[in-house]
């Protein structure tokens, strides 16, 4: 989330003054032990020559410098500087901006054309740098004059800072609040929150409870809110206390919780569809707001509505975020919950206003279709979803939450069929497809890791073994060759088929013809075969290759790699 803060800092700073992350001894104590000071995780040394400065940051491990973020002023008037000489940087995804940005690690040394008409230069540098772990820090300047005749390097004393008064040291957190509350209002407005608050909407528009039930819905409802954001808080709060280095959206980092959200969106798409109606304690589709036993409701619908918001991040919430890495936990407790009031108070409003509910347009057919058209930003929302998880394990797992989404939206299509008795068989087949796709998400993520164990393919590679005098398993396949993965999941990949390969000392190769291979093509050619699959064993001793089945068993396979 190192963007959150990097918005939030620059932000910041613009509203309330430069920030400071080291402005108490207790919380520059907490902070160090998360993270370096800006002085020791960006070390930066200056050398001249007759016509250039040479600047050359050591930068520490899992940190690093923005390319684009560098700025070079001069102090006086006998100073020239000239464009330059930006070295190319690694490409880093950035969330805020969606794109990759070129950054720096471990060092980066620029050139900057430079002269002065005294013989001494006075320079301005600035630069801002991130950690991998989460922190973006404020950008740095830092002022130096450099002697040209003899080359020595001095720093310029800022500008001493006046005292603040009372009122003005009280300002910046002030502000903090307020911006919370407006980033929490404006949470509201984000896909991942809207369509929820949309139907909590209409309901309301639907029901014909009395005042004073309204009012105390609506303040059910930002209880829950309000606790909600308070506990993410608290276990942040927590985790950062025990040394972890985490933010806003750290439950993000865990494939497991991303898997979840998946799920979760997909599943609210579905009810928003009509697929399925989800229960009163989760959203309340479909029931009045007004009525007294919908409570818990309203409650879990302000639970739901901050579990959704955690991949979100409205403007101003960044000033706000970023502020609470240097306050103590209670006042960084009370940032969240004035994040979690700002996002409760709209519908708060309309709860306790009257004269807004009338202004709201009247039940009718719309709200159907409404409701429905809601569940398109939701099932954005889990396409980004998925994309992240991608980012974080792979392309076998994203196939697999897919697969699972499929036997969610199974289990949502068989329970609502018409049965004669209270479990009929398709709510049982309902049942067993709703079991399979929560197992999906933990089976594919705990498989997520394993190693490949085999060599790839290549002539050269395969002729080197067999000059050796080496048996040799190959396997020709592809990702779109569904035959190819059934036979390599249900026969070679079992901890028999490797201990055979080892026991034997079997070179297994795999050719991928996913995207086509020369190679590839020229070795199916040789053995009369169009497409994969192909398996291929050449006994050590021997140039005589044994050709199996397209279709593999676990005993043919075995049996043929004993073979002598």
């Amino acid at each position: 989330m190192c963007w959150l803060f990097s918005l939030g800092l620059l932000s910041a700073q613009s509203a309330v003054g430069e920030f400071n992350i080291q402005s108490t001894e207790t919380n520059d104590s907490l902070l160090n032990r998360r993270f370096l000071n800006v002085e020791d995780a960006f070390q930066l040394h200056l050398s001249s020559t007759p016509d250039s400065l040479i600047l050359r940051w050591e930068i520490a491990p899992q940190y690093y410098l923005y390319r684009d973020n560098f700025k070079f002023i001069a102090l006086d008037d006998a100073t020239q500087l000239g464009e330059p000489s930006l070295p190319p940087g690694s490409l880093k995804w950035d969330d805020y901006f969606a794109r990759d940005l070129e950054v720096y690690y471990n060092q980066s040394n620029i050139t900057l054309p430079a002269q002065s008409n005294s013989g001494a230069i006075a320079i301005e540098i600035e630069s801002q740098g991130c950690a991998d772990a989460g922190l973006c820090y404020p950008p740095r300047k830092q002022q130096f004059n450099i002697d040209l005749v003899s080359g020595l390097v001095t720093v310029r004393q800022a500008t001493p800072q006046r005292d603040l008064s009372t009122t003005e040291k009280a300002l910046p957190f002030a502000v903090t609040l307020l911006f919370a509350l407006l980033g929490g209002m404006l949470l509201n407005l984000m896909p991942c929150v809207f369509p929820v608050l949309s139907i909590k909407a209409m309901s309301f528009v639907a029901a014909h409870g009395s005042a004073t039930a309204n009012r105390l819905h609506g303040l059910v409802y930002s209880a829950g809110v309000i606790l909600s954001f308070v506990a993410i808080a608290a276990l942040m709060l927590a985790l950062r206390a025990g040394g972890e280095a985490v933010g806003w959206g750290f439950q993000l980092q865990s494939p497991l919780f991303i898997s979840a959200l998946i799920y979760l969106f997909f599943a609210m798409a579905l009810a928003l569809a009509g697929v399925f109606e989800l229960g009163a304690g989760l959203m309340a589709i479909g029931q009045a707001s007004a009525a007294g036993s919908s409570y818990r409701a309203s409650f879990m619908t302000g639970v739901l509505a901050t579990t959704v918001a955690s991949p979100c991040t409205a403007p101003f919430m960044g000033p706000a975020l970023g502020f609470t890495l240097t306050q103590p936990p209670a006042g960084a407790l009370l940032v969240f919950a004035c994040l979690g009031l700002g996002m409760a108070l709209p519908f708060v409003v309309l709860t306790w206003l009257p004269s807004l509910r009338n202004r709201l347009p009247r039940p009718g057919p719309w709200m159907e279709y409404f409701k429905q058209a809601l569940a398109f930003p939701l099932l954005l929302t889990a396409v980004w979803l998925l994309w992240v998880l991608g980012r974080q394990t792979d392309i076998d797992t994203v196939a697999a939450i897919c697969v699972g989404l499929i036997f969610l939206s199974l289990a949502g299509w068989l329970w609502r069929m018409p049965s004669t008795t209270a479990f009929g068989g398709a709510q049982l087949i309902a049942i067993a497809a709703l079991v399979a796709a929560l197992m999906t998400p933990w089976l594919a993520l705990n498989n997520a890791d394993n190693a490949p164990r085999w060599e790839n393919y290549s002539d050269e590679k395969l002729s080197a073994l067999r000059a050796a005098d080496r048996a040799v398993f190959v396997n020709l396949s592809a990702d779109w060759c569904v035959t190819c993965l059934v036979n390599e999941r249900v026969a070679l990949s079992s901890d028999a088929f490797y201990a055979t390969l080892d026991a034997r000392e079997i070179t297994y190769l795999k050719g991928d013809w996913t995207n086509g291979d020369a190679e590839i093509t020229a070795l199916l050619n040789r053995f009369q075969r169009t497409g994969v699959p192909l398996y291929l064993f050449y006994p050590a001793g021997t140039n005589q290759a044994r050709v199996l089945d397209q279709i593999l068993t676990p005993g043919t396979v075995l049996s043929t790699l004993n073979e002598k």
